[in-house]
């Protein structure tokens, strides 16, 4: 498959996971944590699907175009392993979506950072949230959840906090 291929691939999952959960969070009330920025055209989703004051950005800087970035009090600069166990008192009520999108591009560097950041996503997250991850991450609580028809087993993942 070429890297190309695999980028829409990935993109389409990502896509269809998070619609899937917003079509779940419908009536649920909590901010949406967006973890890693990147170019932002996932914050521009996420903020189509829930609304600009309710998500809330974590990354090591800001490097997307002003057009798909937060404002500063929904931007959280640093490093997550920083700026999460500090962020309890930045937003407005334990999350209902954390949509974590951590790969580094080395798949051991990227779990192991899963692994790390999963119980500070935990103490953010209330109890029924969802996390949507490009990254397995699975945690004590935590159930997987099926994935939208025409995703690939491990393209993406879904969890629901019990």
């Amino acid at each position: 498959m070429s890297k190309l291929d695999s980028f829409i691939r990935r993109m389409s999952a990502q896509r269809d996971c998070l619609n899937l959960v917003a079509e779940k969070l419908d009536m649920v009330d909590g901010p949406v944590l967006e973890l890693g920025l990147g170019n932002g055209r996932t914050y521009d989703h996420l903020r189509e699907l829930f609304g600009e004051d309710d998500v809330y950005v974590f990354d090591r800087q800001k490097n997307a175009h002003p057009d798909y970035s937060p404002d500063d009090e929904h931007m959280i600069l640093g490093d997550f392993l920083e700026t999460l166990p500090t962020s309890v008192l930045r937003l407005p009520g334990s999350a209902k979506l954390a949509h974590c999108d951590i790969g580094t591009g080395d798949k051991a560097q990227s779990v192991a950072l899963a692994e790390l950041i999963a119980p500070m996503v935990d103490s953010l997250l209330q109890t029924g949230g969802y996390v949507v991850s490009d990254q397995p991450f699975p945690y004590p609580g935590w159930e997987l959840q099926a994935l939208p028809e025409g995703v690939a087993e491990g393209r993406y993942h879904i969890y629901r906090k019990a």
